[in-house]
């Protein structure tokens, strides 16, 4: 199962220095029951790709917490076996949850597909969004325009190989 873990540019530094994306649980997103029935879709790219942005979603939420990191979000896509991807079952019905497992052991690096970051030209928007992320939240039509800025952003691929130069 390809999931997508949300993760700021300082999460993939630790991520590169450690090897793992963590030890589990881990928050991802994959294509979920839930996730295809919203998305109204039976096109798997177009289905992963509900997937990556709704782990764009959650990467916007951490860097909303983490006011010290590069704004830019980071999605790493590892394919994992089946069997260690589980959705939440109280959570199945919660819109904020579409798309969303738990990993239950380590996921490593070395097993990552692909590496998806804002470019440069992102960072000013990702930065207004996660700081009108908790306004949008509480129902303000202004910061939720701000927000859904970010999203105008595509995130940009680049191979796993690549991530020392997107650190450097």
């Amino acid at each position: 199962m390809r999931v997508y873990v949300p993760l700021t540019l300082s999460g993939l530094a630790a991520a590169h220095q450690s090897g793992e994306l963590g030890t589990g649980p881990l928050l991802a997103y994959a294509v979920t029951p839930a996730l295809r029935e919203w998305y109204v879709s039976d096109d798997i790219e177009e289905l992963e790709y509900a997937a990556l942005n709704r782990a764009a979603q959650a990467s916007l939420r951490l860097l909303a917490g983490h006011p010290e990191v590069p704004r830019r979000r980071v999605v790493v896509a590892v394919d994992v076996p089946d069997r260690s991807a589980a959705v939440d079952p109280d959570r199945g019905l919660d819109q904020s949850a579409l798309g969303e497992v738990r990993i239950a052991g380590p996921v490593l690096l070395a097993k990552a597909a692909a590496v998806h970051v804002d470019g440069a030209d992102a960072t000013d928007d990702v930065a207004a969004a996660a700081a009108a992320l908790g306004a949008a939240d509480l129902g303000d039509d202004d910061a939720q325009f701000t927000v859904d800025g970010a999203e105008d952003h595509d995130l940009m691929w680049f191979g796993v190989q690549e991530i020392p130069q997107l650190l450097g």
